[in-house]
Formats: C-alpha cells, structure tokens, sequence
C-alpha cells in the first residue's frame, strides 16, 4: 500500500479525507462547546490538500504568534496530529476555561498553558476518536507536546518529519465563534503505509 503519492489524489480520496475532516472537526467542537458550557458554532471545515511549505501563509505568515500542540499517533495508523490556534484566541479559549480568571496580558502562566494543553487534549482527541470510528482502526495519542512561538518555528517540527514522506499535507481549518471568532487548525500526517489503511478500511482502496 506504500506506493499511495499524495501527489496524485483522486477525487474519490480526496472527497473521503474531506468528511473525515467534516467529521472529526464537528466532533472536536461538540466537545468544545461542553468543556465551556456554551453553544460554540462552526463553519464549515476548509480541508485542502497543499505543499507544506505554504501552511503558514494560510495562518497568517510565519512570523505569526500562536500555540501548537503535538501528538504522535500510533495503533493501527502511525504518524501524528498537530492543533493550532492563534495566540490571542488560544487566550481567550483559556480565559472562558478560567471563567474570566486568566491573567491580563499576552503571557500565559503556567496554570493557562495547563487548561489549554486540556483543551488542546479534548478538541484532539475528539478528531482522532472520530477517524477511529470511521476507520474501525486502532488509534493511541501521544501525550501532548505544546508549543508558543511563531507559526513557522512551530510547523518546522512536522515539517522535518514529514519530509520523509511527502510534499502535501491534509490541512483542516475550522472556524468557530462563540462570542468571538476562533481559527483552529489541524494538521493529520499519517505515514504513508497509514493513508493505505484508512482508504482500505472505509472501502475506497
């Protein structure tokens, strides 16, 4: 099954990666809105296939301030998943977490970086719970990894490891509001051999 090119992805492939992406967002916001007790709304996810090296033009330029959070992914699939939020909406997040008890300023201390890796854990583990069960496919998170820095320092993580494997990566944007508007973006890099997996488990390969 290795000889999948990212490179060439039919429409079929593409269109299955696209609702696993519907899915798995939609999933992560339920999950969401129950850790802050509110109604948070979603647009419709923006998944799209594209070259690595033009992921952070999409966030807003590689100098752009945010949080990452890192999971390696093993089980029936190998390869990791990678969430990231803008700082002043990872602050926000936060802050609604705290019950408006965050602390002033862009800094977070270390109770903040706390309730946002909770976050990060649950909107995470919403999406993978979603492709598992999609899938029927085993899949085991890594504890997370967080990251603040620029948006380019932060993506030239899986950017290394991904190097390896291919030029194109699966991009989820997804848009959600509750009395702001919050961009949250996934990064799934599933090894090659994994990709084959999920294809054949949902009946497209």
């Amino acid at each position: 099954m290795s000889d999948i090119s990212l490179t060439n992805v039919t429409q079929n492939y593409y269109d299955v990666l696209k609702e696993i992406g519907n899915i798995g967002a939609g999933n992560a916001m339920t999950a969401l809105s129950q850790m802050l007790q509110c109604k948070v709304d979603m647009q419709v996810p923006q998944v799209q296939l594209m070259e690595f090296k033009d992921v952070g033009a999409i966030m807003g330029g590689e100098e752009q301030l945010m949080i990452g959070v890192y999971l390696a992914i093993e089980g029936d699939i190998t390869g990791s998943i990678m969430f990231l939020v803008k700082h002043d909406s990872a602050k926000h997040l936060v802050n609604k977490l705290m019950m408006g008890m965050a602390s002033e300023g862009p800094e977070f201390n270390e109770m903040e970086l706390s309730a946002m890796r909770e976050v990060s854990n649950i909107i995470t583990g919403a999406y993978l719970n979603s492709l598992s069960m999609l899938t029927n496919l085993k899949i085991y998170p890594s504890p997370p990894s967080l990251a603040l820095d620029m948006a380019g320092a932060i993506l030239s993580v899986p950017a290394i490891e991904f190097g390896a494997i291919a030029d194109q990566i699966l991009l989820i944007q997804s848009r959600f509001s509750d009395d702001i508007e919050i961009d949250g973006y996934f990064i799934l890099v599933p090894d090659l051999e994994s990709y084959g997996k999920i294809l054949a488990s949902i009946g497209v390969m």
